[in-house]
């Protein structure tokens, strides 16, 4: 097929701080991804698919307009930018920059401000200027609105009466002696589509396979396998005890006086779990890391 007749899938990346997280959620998925130094076009592993590292922050506006076919972005800047598109699946999950952030109104500590109402006239210094200017007019209060290219956090009281900055962990709010009036909104990374691509059935199959590789890999993450062999006469003890996700696979062994039990844990209760099912019975207990869960 001649490359002016090849389907192609038009597919951002987010450049920044979702950009390893992302990179590294698609290799659990499958996909291998090579960006190179210096170059905004990354290489995958499926001649079917173009990648295009582009800011998080205009991602939603390039898919709504159809230069990108999908992409990978923050709920957030969706609002941000009213952006039409199509959300295909959450992604969060517990990894750097891919847990749930949220945008936070605050002050200086000592600031006589306590609720957005005191903000009526002041100056509020953000990046996200759409989502402030909404969630002021919710609240019936006009303030003077500046964008921020940057250091928010470090703009009042000289530079901005409050500011409407984006958080993970409240640190760096803390670091510079603010205190949060309140959550503008909270968001997580989403994948999006355009809603004309979507309906082409070619890339809408291309997009609902990779969206399930996705989700799939996110499923597993902070989960493993656990497979030992149980005496019969200790299995009920060992099942009750089990966390599964799910029901445990159960298989006879060719000694029929025991069984194989294979299931899905959380990995934060292993050191706990093992030494227990060890006391009840269990032998042969070996661990092994999970790629993707796919239900």
């Amino acid at each position: 097929m001649s490359a002016r007749k090849r389907k192609i899938l038009k597919l951002g990346l987010p450049k920044g701080s979702l950009q390893d997280t992302t990179v590294s959620l698609f290799e659990k998925a499958g996909y291998n991804i090579r960006i190179a130094s210096r170059s905004y076009y990354p290489e995958i592993d499926d001649p079917e698919i173009e990648c295009i590292l582009i800011r998080a922050q205009e991602m939603a506006r390039y898919v709504e307009q159809g230069a990108l076919d999908a992409g990978i972005t923050g709920v957030d800047w969706v609002m941000e930018n009213g952006a039409k598109v199509k959300e295909l699946a959450d992604l969060e999950a517990p990894w750097p920059n891919y847990r749930t952030v949220r945008w936070l109104l605050a002050c200086k500590e000592e600031s006589k401000f306590r609720r957005v109402e005191d903000l009526e006239g002041k100056r509020i210094a953000t990046e996200a200027v759409g989502l402030t200017r909404r969630y002021l007019k919710r609240h019936g209060v006009k303030a003077e609105l500046e964008f921020s290219y940057g250091a928010t956090e470090v703009k009042p009281p000289l530079l901005a009466d409050a500011i409407v900055d984006v958080s993970e962990t409240g640190s760096s709010i803390r670091a510079n002696r603010l205190r949060v009036i309140d959550t503008v909104v909270e968001s997580t990374p989403r994948f999006i589509a355009n809603r004309e691509s979507i309906k082409d059935e070619w890339k809408k199959g291309k997009l609902d396979r990779m969206t399930l590789m996705l989700r799939g890999a996110i499923a597993a993450a902070g989960r493993v396998g656990l497979m030992m062999n149980v005496p019969k006469k200790d299995l009920a003890r060992v099942l009750e005890r089990l966390p599964a996700l799910g029901t445990p696979t159960i298989s006879t062994l060719s000694d029929e006086k025991w069984a194989a039990v294979n299931t899905i844990i959380e990995e934060s209760v292993v050191r706990h779990l093992v030494p227990e099912l060890v006391e009840i019975g269990a032998k042969a207990i070996v661990e092994y890391p999970l790629n993707k869960i796919v239900e």
